[in-house]
């Protein structure tokens, strides 16, 4: 059985001159938590619309669980669940309400679904706010039920762009808890953040790109060699590797 989660293979993305993706490889084994660390406008972002199916390639390829995003992009979305930078809710349903309407995209019975979105908003502590709309609801507790939404249909690759933003400590512990039981059950997450400390405590696998392109990849110790620095903190590696 392949043991990619994700493949990424020639990944490339323009707009107008600037090239945001350059031909980009990468792969994320089963059971693996990958963080994918750049500046501003180094691709994370453009390169995680392509593999959701946000955005189209203007060349390359990107497989899921062996589905390909361009041949077979309806079969990569079935097990691929996407939570973006900024919470994307409809304001005038209450949060069972929301839950219940995102099972119902993936053909996920009422039946089953009903318990399944009532133990998600209680896992995320949600659900004392059953009753409320959700364009009452905080940043933090937007984010949550995005989140929530994300599991809804028991994906195996979730891919988590700025995933803890917004999110007081105790919610932001929630949250890496949850992460952390479903890699444990075999399933993959790829996540960008801007907080080095919290890729270098929980990623299993680092990949840091520059241009749309892969600069260095590896665990903290790799990365350290590569960037010739005895500093083992993931951010002067950062800085060395991407000033150089």
């Amino acid at each position: 059985m392949n043991n990619l989660a994700l493949n990424i293979q020639d990944l490339c993305k323009s707009y107008g001159d600037k090239q945001a993706v350059d031909r980009l490889n990468l792969q994320v084994k089963r059971g693996e938590f990958y963080a994918l660390l750049g500046a501003n406008g180094a691709g994370k972002t453009t390169t995680l619309r392509m593999i959701a199916g946000l955005l189209e390639p203007d060349s390359g390829d990107a497989a899921i669980a062996g589905h390909s995003i361009t041949e077979t992009p309806m079969a990569a979305k079935q097990v691929l669940a996407y939570v973006p930078d900024e919470p994307l809710l409809y304001g005038k349903l209450r949060p069972m309400e929301y839950l219940e309407f995102v099972a119902g995209l993936w053909s996920i019975p009422p039946n089953v679904a009903q318990p399944t979105a009532q133990d998600l908003l209680e896992r995320m502590e949600l659900w004392d706010a059953r009753d409320k709309f959700c364009e009452s609801f905080s940043r933090g507790m937007k984010q949550k039920l995005m989140l929530a939404a994300a599991f809804i249909h028991s994906p195996t690759l979730m891919i988590l762009d700025e995933p803890l933003l917004g999110l007081d400590a105790s919610a932001a512990r929630l949250v890496k808890d949850m992460i952390a039981e479903f890699i444990r059950e075999g399933n993959s997450v790829v996540m960008t953040t801007h907080i080095m400390e919290i890729a270098e405590r929980i990623a299993s696998r680092i990949g840091i790109i520059r241009d749309g392109r892969l600069l260095a990849e590896g665990s903290l110790d790799e990365l350290a060699h590569q960037a010739g620095t005895t500093d083992g903190t993931l951010e002067s590696i950062f800085i060395s590797l991407t000033s150089a």
